[in-house]
């Protein structure tokens, strides 16, 4: 049982101590519904040094054949037009697609062909008749490279709910050094939605790499899109992990923070994410059923 002590403090006003480990009522946290996607594509940034004048290795692996479309200097409201094209008219479903809709509002552009599973960098750069040291100040007007992957064939396309994988980079140049980093990864869908792809952040004491947008691996990808592994996967790498018991298996990703650091049973207990303290509106489980 709960000790309860009794004590005065000032005025002889009555003050109730309850022991710290009685249970407390706490709201239960809601349930963010996710649907499981097959995602095709995967991106990372390639080895070696980056910047505007020596270009920049990519490294895409798709589970289809796939283009992979380079677009240098792309506005950034011609971008913005073209995927709110997607959601409206024309889906974007090929690099000839994309091609059409930035209007030719970008620098310079390049295509590589994507056999399927292949993990070799592709290096891209901006030709040197282009004479371009760098994208203008801030805030800028022009993204320094927008990458788009796409399948080839049309037979895949019609095998996926994903169609396109959209990777905004940022490249140093002469007046923003900042290191080369993806900015925004978007996923487009066959029926013209647009789900912007973000990172789940995992504990640092839980083993194996993070799942984010540098995965090197094709993966399921939620809708909401984080990236999530078959469950078996889960149970292996992520063992006893929880860091509020530590000793069940990390199955919780709370909303909007995006940490994944709690179990199903201690989130029972939180309103707040252990990690960084922020209110937790939502969770979703790491464990999410195809179709569900």
């Amino acid at each position: 049982m709960a000790t309860l002590l009794v004590t005065l403090f000032g005025f002889d006003v009555p003050v109730i101590l309850l022991s710290y480990d009685e249970t407390e009522v706490i709201a239960s946290t809601p349930e963010k519904r996710m649907i499981q996607e097959t995602n095709p594509f995967s991106f990372a940034l390639g080895s070696g040094q980056a910047c505007v004048y020596d270009g920049v290795s990519l490294r895409p692996c798709c589970l289809e054949p796939c283009v992979l479309s380079c677009f240098w200097g792309c506005e950034v409201s011609a971008l913005q037009a073209a995927l709110h094209t997607h959601q409206q008219t024309l889906r974007l479903t090929s690099s000839q697609h994309f091609l059409e809709a930035l209007h030719l509002h970008f620098h310079y552009h390049e295509t590589f062909n994507i056999k399927s599973e292949d993990e070799k960098e592709c290096h891209t750069c901006i030709t040197a008749d282009q004479r371009i040291t760098d994208f203008g100040p801030l805030p800028r007007n022009h993204y320094p490279l927008v990458a788009v992957l796409t399948l080839a064939e049309t037979e895949a396309r019609n095998l996926y709910n994903i169609v396109a994988n959209v990777i905004v980079i940022h490249v140093p140049d002469s007046k923003y050094n900042l290191s080369a980093r993806i900015l925004f990864q978007y996923l487009l869908t066959a029926q013209g939605h647009m789900h912007e792809l973000k990172p789940l952040f995992m504990s640092a004491e839980i083993s194996g790499p993070p799942y984010s947008e540098k995965s090197s691996q094709p993966a399921e990808a939620q809708m909401e899109g984080n990236l999530v592994r078959d469950e078996s996967d889960w149970s292996e790498e992520m063992g006893r992990n929880c860091v509020i018991c530590q000793n069940a298996a990390v199955n919780r990703v709370l909303l909007p923070c995006r940490h994944a650091c709690v179990c199903d049973n201690c989130l029972l207990h939180f309103q707040h994410c252990p990690i960084c303290r922020a209110f937790v509106l939502e969770s979703f489980s790491l464990r999410t059923t195809a179709g569900m």
